[in-house]
């Protein structure tokens, strides 16, 4: 990821000095979120097998996807708040530990609602560590380094799709589902041992306090971020999470070969990741316009292109490069709106980017129960364009940051 990604507000000074670099830390922090961003989207490529275990719809299996948004959401701002002084390294070995549990509760799953249950236990997970993860860098490394310490940390991202999702599938399709939900458990377990190995106690100097966060909502950036967030999440989560019935049903490739097209995919992100961090910093609100675009274009045409083996990799590469740049633009409009406030700025964050997944996949799964893979990928990529729309307009205001986060 490149180094000129912008770094979120520099977080006040330790009371005793400037941080020195513990890069280790860092790449834990960041393979801590890895192994969240994997086992909330690992669902996406194994959907269909998950759903014949249990005999339900591909809507109904969509839940999987739903329940872990919607608990971040939750989680995000009452983990945050109501750990405030808690030594931030104990709360991220003890989400992650929360993680592998959950994976291992999926992995033994006799019934359906087993499955759900450790989807709850993933979405508390994914708002606790996210809030306090996210904003981490600060405390790690040396002011002048933060930007690069967020820009390893954020690779997680995209290397969760590159990675993760497919070797997932990969595993799932050679040894069934289950395996894969083991295999990700003895992983985040060894994530857990390296962050209690590597990661300093980080006392937390400024606890985030529901006042706080009603406050950052009167900012007219953070609402114009809280939009934009919605609607490009909501298009992408709700068209991505069923790609594998598109694959399978429009596209009529065999479903040992999603693993490819997710791989294929997920390289583009980390390609997009790079474009989007190198341009966000001059360009925010283009950059953000530029992805939803894409997004887009990509999902409205999949229906038409998307039939043919080289029209779906074409446009799901166009898609993997849009979605690469799009959290690293969604988290620093959020942290240039409210530059002093890092930590509540990765809340309202992940609160809102995880609500939005719950609800895009909810919608999706509604519309795939009642109609086709093709109609979904239209009606999502229609939010895609309001999104960009909404970043030109925040634009064409030519509202000003605040100055301390320029």
């Amino acid at each position: 990821m490149s180094t000129a990604t912008p770094s979120l507000a520099q977080p006040s000074t330790p009371p005793d000095g400037p941080p020195r670099a513990s890069w280790p830390a860092v790449v834990a922090v960041m393979l801590g979120i890895f192994s969240l961003v994997t086992a909330e989207i690992l669902p996406i490529g194994l959907l269909t097998s998950i759903g014949a275990s249990f005999t339900v719809s591909d809507g109904v299996a969509g839940l999987m996807m739903t329940m872990p948004g919607f608990l971040a959401a939750i989680a995000a701002p009452v983990v945050t708040v109501a750990t405030g002084r808690v030594d931030r390294r104990v709360m991220l070995a003890a989400f992650i530990l929360l993680l592998a549990l959950a994976d291992f509760l999926a992995a033994a799953a006799t019934s359906y609602w087993l499955v759900l249950v450790s989807r709850v236990l993933v979405g508390v997970t994914i708002g606790g560590f996210w809030s306090v993860g996210a904003g981490l860098a600060g405390q790690l490394v040396p002011a002048a380094s933060v930007g690069r310490a967020t820009s390893v940390i954020f690779s997680a991202v995209p290397l969760g799709s590159v990675l993760g999702v497919p070797l997932g599938t990969f595993i799932g399709d050679v040894a069934g589902w289950r395996t894969a939900f083991l295999a990700m458990g003895g992983f985040t377990l060894a994530v857990l041992v390296l962050i209690l190995a590597v990661v300093p106690s980080l006392p937390s100097d400024r606890a985030t306090r529901p006042d706080v966060l009603r406050g950052m909502l009167r900012s007219v950036d953070t609402r114009y971020a809280l939009l934009t967030t919605f609607l490009v999440v909501l298009a992408h989560f709700g068209t991505y999470t069923y790609v594998t019935p598109f694959l399978e049903r429009v596209t009529g490739i065999a479903p040992g070969l999603v693993t490819v097209y997710l791989l294929l995919y997920g390289a583009a992100g980390i390609a997009g990741n790079f474009l989007g961090g190198s341009a966000v910093g001059r360009f925010p609100r283009a950059t953000f316009a530029v992805a939803a675009c894409l997004i887009a274009a990509a999902t409205l045409l999949l229906p038409v292109l998307g039939q043919s083996d080289a029209g779906a990799v074409a446009l799901l590469v166009v898609w993997g490069v849009a979605y690469g740049a799009v959290p690293v633009c969604s988290q620093t409009w959020f942290a240039r709106a409210s530059p002093d406030r890092p930590e509540a700025s990765s809340v309202l964050f992940t609160a809102s980017f995880q609500a939005t997944i719950s609800l895009g996949a909810l919608a999706g799964g509604a519309v795939l129960d009642h109609s086709s893979p093709a109609t979904v990928m239209v009606l999502g990529g229609l939010p895609a364009v309001l999104a960009a729309l909404v970043a030109g307009a925040h634009r064409a205001t030519r509202h000003p940051w605040p100055e301390s986060a320029r």
